[in-house]
């Protein structure tokens, strides 16, 4: 199968979704198929980079580390067709997401997408949320959405938020995976002694982007009550946004600043040693669609504490793997409580075996291909015709 992937975000941009791109493309690879990814350009990106076509962009608004396309709908068209495409997966309901139908209608075959982004939390990005609203969110989603021949959405809330804008078309829940062999290796690298942490003290992890949506804000105002009781302990913000200052000024007001590392942007092939290194990983987020970062966490062996949601909760309650909250007041004694208790709440290794084995990326990718040809067929059933290229290329013969 000859699989187009069109999204907007994609390394070197460093993204959840960019992430998840990479993990299928490489399972979808190692089953034998081809994969070109249709993105846009940026500044970082190596000059030859095999299987991937990237399109002229621009920043998004003031969300500056996010590119859109602006041009090129006519020369994905020519590629797609010189590759013969198969099928197409858009990953963004914009620039990119709109080329990659196109093509699809223009080729007559299927097109598949996955929504990954929990708009309403990111409005304030487009003029302070004063010109888009929630509704303008719904309708996009939902004529997108409703124009494809499947959609993937990564949690149950992604699922239950399309459902609530209308989105009509078949909708199935294939949460991303991550790979297990990756995380789980030893790491090379020293983290503790890099940044120059003893081996016996406490260290928490908070890793995404520095931006508002994440509520950052919250982990460092709850440090305090954690430093109370562990007055050595450290936490290390790995990430780099627009509030990183703002961040590190309010570590200074909160007098933590001596306890707080930020690391800034680190390599996605180098998270696995922070997480290693780490006694808890800590998430305030509520402008999850899935939460990548929480699986990745207990696959590197590290329990997290999080807020409460259903996906959170089924995902600790599974294996004991950490504890949820409700409020932001009750982050700082949430993590005592879980220190407290955490060697009485050890999971069951056989859970933790079959948590594992369900949220890894081979099982991933065999449930997208499932999908995959799931919607080929029922898109052959509803539409019988040879894509254009085909019945062209057979007319010059």
């Amino acid at each position: 199968m000859r699989i187009g992937i069109f999204t907007d975000s994609y390394f070197p941009q460093v993204s959840g979704v960019a992430t998840s791109i990479q993990t299928l493309k490489e399972e979808l690879e190692a089953h034998g198929h081809e994969v070109v990814i249709f993105t846009t350009t940026d500044p970082k990106a190596d000059k030859y980079e095999p299987g991937i076509v990237r399109f002229a962009s621009i920043p998004f608004f003031s969300f500056k580390d996010r590119r859109v396309a602006f041009r090129g709908m006519l020369t994905a068209l020519k590629k797609s067709k010189e590759l013969r495409l198969d099928l197409v997966h858009t990953h963004t309901e914009f620039s990119l997401g709109l080329t990659g139908k196109y093509v699809a209608r223009q080729l007559g075959i299927p097109c598949v997408h996955t929504y990954h982004t929990m708009y309403e939390d990111y409005l304030h990005y487009v003029a302070k949320g004063k010109v888009l609203r929630p509704s303008h969110v719904k309708v996009v989603s939902k004529y997108f959405c409703n124009q494809t021949a499947g959609v993937i959405a990564p949690s149950e809330k992604a699922k239950n938020k399309l459902l609530f804008y209308g989105v009509k078309q078949d909708i199935r829940v294939i949460p991303t995976g991550v790979n297990l062999e990756k995380l789980r290796a030893p790491s090379t690298r020293n983290i503790r002694e890099e940044l120059a942490i003893e081996e016996d003290e406490l260290v928490l992890l908070s890793l995404s982007r520095l931006a508002h949506e994440k509520n950052i804000e919250a982990i460092l105002k709850a440090f305090p009550t954690v430093l109370g009781e562990y007055p050595t302990a450290k936490l290390i913000v790995v990430g780099d946004g627009p509030i990183r200052s703002e961040l590190e000024q309010l570590s200074e007001a909160l007098n933590i600043a001596p306890s707080v590392r930020f690391t800034g942007e680190v390599h996605v092939d180098e998270v696995n040693a922070y997480y290693q290194a780490s006694d808890l990983y800590v998430n305030a987020s509520t402008s999850e669609s899935q939460g990548l970062t929480y699986i990745e966490a207990i696959a590197a062996g590290t329990n997290i504490v999080a807020k409460s949601s259903p996906y959170t909760d089924m995902l600790i309650y599974s294996g004991k793997l950490g504890k949820t909250y409700r409020y932001d007041e009750e982050l700082g004694q949430t993590v005592l409580d879980y220190l407290k208790n955490r060697d009485a709440q050890k999971s069951n290794p056989i859970d933790r075996k079959n948590l594992l084995q369900s949220i890894s990326s081979t099982v991933f990718g065999e449930e997208v291909l499932k999908y995959y040809r799931e919607a080929m067929q029922s898109y052959q059933l509803e539409k019988p015709v040879e894509p254009k290229y085909y019945r062209k290329s057979v007319r010059r013969g």
